[in-house]
């Protein structure tokens, strides 16, 4: 059962460090020189279910931390 529990937050640890890439920057950073930053801007919509998909793949992530650290599954 340990085995399975470890894998589980290998898989959502490499899912979380994917969805935070994803998410997009919150500052206009180097495309407001040029006005650009709005060509890339996304949508609303989709950053809503990226987020809930992240919080929900995180909370696996601490709830696995969890389990292996307090050694509750053996």
């Amino acid at each position: 059962m340990t085995g399975f529990i470890w894998a589980v937050q290998m898989i959502s640890a490499v899912l979380l460090v994917i969805l935070i890439l994803l998410h997009s920057p919150k500052g206009d950073g180097i495309a407001s020189i040029g006005g650009m930053s709005q060509m890339f801007a996304s949508q609303k919509s989709a950053e809503k279910g990226l987020n809930k998909l992240t919080g929900i793949v995180a909370a696996v992530f601490v709830l696995c931390s969890f389990l292996l650290g307090y050694g509750i599954i053996k």
